[in-house]
């Protein structure tokens, strides 16, 4: 079967490496891919938004599954063209993605479904909103309504904080129309772990779990980012928890996605906070999450492709995964300056020497090949993901290949899995 995935990204270069291993493929296309993808299968050069483009290239070149990664393509409908178009896609519909593009909607599946989640509130207008935030004298959580490449969410000890982090996005636009709208919830406490699983409209099959750093600084400091590094598995969800999370939160939010019509298809993605009173949904994703996907296919021994088929065709009752034992750890190169201003343009090296590690695996997040380099494009750069026995063996391989690789102003978190660390000391 020849397939084409979507996207440019570090998720995007783990499922074409896990999709490229697969019995069942013929040709793997990426569009528009980046260097890393590239040794996996064909670039092509479309961009993730060119739908027509993209439909008319899997039909000339008997694409039979396209398989899409960003949220943005997802929300515009994107798999909804492929399938008018006689072409499987693997995702959720245009309207079920809404669960992640439009932060008020998937408020709404919750509470209608009494899926455990923070209480919240929800503003169009500024000054509403700010004198919400000015009645409370408790901690905020300030979150854009749409798609923000996970930035949009501002964790407030202070209201006075709160009524800023709501200005930027409200007046001052700092994340354009996806800030127009906001939610203003209750800061939970606890620690956070990802929650995927592949979802077929009737059946959930929920895969390893992960925990992603979404600040920039050491110890959870700073502005959120879009994922700093990820470990798997996340021992911070115990089989109890898990039960609870699958019973609490995955079920009852397909079963709401069901009879709201909006059937869902894909991988659903829960942000969950494991509180003392147990698990609170803090989002949902419509797709893998970046960067926990490179540490969880890391780990997956099966067939990717067929899984997908699987979810796409409704048939994940008959599958089985098989996972490595092993923890994945991954750390996240970035630009100096991220999530801020930051330069492009820097040329990496070493990346070849971190591999020879062995149980490496270097994926490429905003990278390009320029007079014959690969150099820098974005402002996560490199997801460096690594295996061990225990995981901190796989933390400490994974940091020793980041020593091995160089670009100017590199940047990257010291602390990345240390939470697992610590759980599984005590």
């Amino acid at each position: 079967m020849n397939v084409l995935l979507v996207g440019n990204g570090g998720r995007e270069h783990a499922i074409a490496w896990k999709l490229s291993k697969s019995k069942n493929l013929s040709k793997l296309f990426i569009a528009p891919g980046n260097p890393g993808t590239a040794k996996c299968g064909i670039n092509i050069d479309i961009q993730t938004n060119e739908y027509d483009k993209l439909i008319r290239f899997a039909k000339d070149n008997n694409v039979g599954l396209a398989v899409i990664g960003p949220e943005d393509p997802l929300s515009d409908g994107i798999v909804d063209m492929f399938e008018k178009a006689g072409i499987k896609a693997f995702g959720p519909s245009g309207a079920a993605a809404q669960i992640e593009a439009d932060k008020a909607f998937a408020k709404k599946i919750m509470k209608a479904n009494s899926v455990p989640t923070a209480e919240s509130k929800t503003f169009e207008v500024f000054s509403e909103a700010k004198a919400y935030i000015a009645s409370r004298d408790e901690a905020v959580v300030i979150k854009a309504a749409g798609l923000a490449k996970g930035k949009g969410v501002y964790v407030c000890d202070e209201p006075s904080d709160g009524i800023n982090a709501a200005e930027k996005m409200m007046c001052d636009k700092i994340f354009g129309k996806a800030g127009a709208t906001i939610l203003v919830e209750d800061k939970l406490l606890g620690q956070e772990a990802s929650i995927l699983a592949l979802v077929d409209s009737k059946n959930i099959y929920v895969l390893e779990t992960a925990q992603d750093h979404k600040a920039i600084g050491d110890g959870d400091t700073g502005p959120n980012t879009g994922g700093m590094g990820a470990y798997s598995p996340a021992p911070v969800v115990t089989e109890k928890i898990m039960e609870q999370i699958i019973r609490e939160i995955l079920v009852p939010t397909v079963d709401g996605m069901n009879r709201n019509g909006t059937p869902y298809k894909g991988v659903l993605y829960a942000g969950v906070m494991i509180t003392q009173g147990g698990p609170r949904t803090l989002e949902f994703n419509a797709r893998f999450g970046d960067p926990e996907t490179q540490p969880i296919l890391a780990r997956l021994k099966s067939d990717l492709l067929e899984a997908m088929l699987a979810t796409c065709d409704g048939t994940l009752d008959k599958i089985t995964l098989e996972w490595d034992e092993r923890p994945a750890v991954c750390v996240v190169m970035a630009s100096g300056g991220y999530p801020g201003d930051y330069e492009k343009g820097k040329v990496i090296t070493g990346v070849d020497e971190a591999e020879k590690l062995g149980d490496v695996n270097v994926f490429h997040a905003g990278t390009e090949a320029k007079d014959g380099k690969v150099v820098s494009s974005g402002g996560r750069v490199l997801g460096v993901t690594a295996l061990g026995k225990t995981i901190a063996d796989a933390q400490a391989k994974a940091y020793q290949a980041v020593e091995k690789i160089n670009f100017e102003k590199a940047y990257y978190r010291k602390d990345i899995a240390d939470k697992a660390i610590k759980k599984n000391q005590r």
